[in-house]
């Protein structure tokens, strides 16, 4: 069974391969994920963060989910020296380099928990997956139609921080200025929301993040810093 909507602002695919897989068994997950851009979105002025960041809620007030979000923010910001930070100074409150890869790992678990056993998620090139093993590409950073390395994944997430798409769209929290020290850099860690996250949060921090990043438990990188060098821990899952 295979699935595409583009939600939050990104084409999120689903791909189930369990024989007795329906199209309706995507539904749960795409319904969740249509929720949490409704609640979450900091670009629709009746969603609550935008809520909250108007002072309309309190942060007593905000639901358990947004509590939770929050407060893993409130981790990734403080164990970057406030690189990763979801309230920049002439900025609202934007969590979405955070609610991205939480969702996504939600719905993937939604799944599961209703009986999916082998299953690909892929938000926006972001992935979580399990019952592979699977293989996942990661992009190289300046050519569009090459490939740096292809992983071999089983349970677990993928989660790429680059240039390529947006420009220079991930700021240092520190300086408030784009952060230019990396052309990309993925994480492979057990969910998607340690791998977005932990991917984000480094890419922001510039090259020393990809140390950073591969002291995290669980989590394996690779990365291409802005002179082109690449890094590569030992343990990342490379495909044969």
């Amino acid at each position: 069974m295979r699935s595409v909507e583009h939600i939050m602002g990104f084409p999120i695919s689903l791909l189930i391969e369990d024989e007795e897989a329906t199209a309706e068994a995507a539904e749960p997950a795409f319904a969740w994920l249509r929720e949490v851009d409704a609640r979450f979105s900091p670009f629709r002025a009746d969603s609550e963060v935008s809520r909250l960041d108007r002072g309309e809620l309190t942060p007593e007030e905000v639901s358990r989910d947004l509590a939770e979000v929050l407060a893993l923010c409130e981790e990734y910001r403080v164990a970057t020296g406030g690189a990763f930070d979801v309230r920049l100074p002439g900025r609202g409150l934007d969590p979405c380099a955070m609610v991205k890869g939480w969702a996504v790992q939600r719905a993937a678990e939604l799944l599961t928990g209703r009986g999916a056993k082998r299953l690909c998620l892929n938000a926006g090139g972001d992935v979580a997956a399990t019952g592979g093993p699977w293989r996942v590409g990661v992009r190289h950073p300046e050519r569009a139609d090459r490939l740096c390395a292809v992983l071999s994944v089983t349970d677990g997430a993928v989660a790429t921080s680059a240039r390529y798409e947006r420009g220079d769209h991930i700021l240092d929290g520190r300086t408030g200025r784009a952060a230019t020290g990396l052309l990309s850099l993925t994480v492979v860690a057990p969910t998607l929301t340690e791998a977005d996250a932990t991917a984000t949060a480094a890419f922001a921090m510039g090259a020393e993040g990809v140390e950073w990043a591969a002291a995290r438990e669980g989590c394996e990188v690779f990365a291409v810093d802005a002179r082109q060098k690449v890094f590569r821990t030992p343990g990342l899952p490379v495909a044969a």
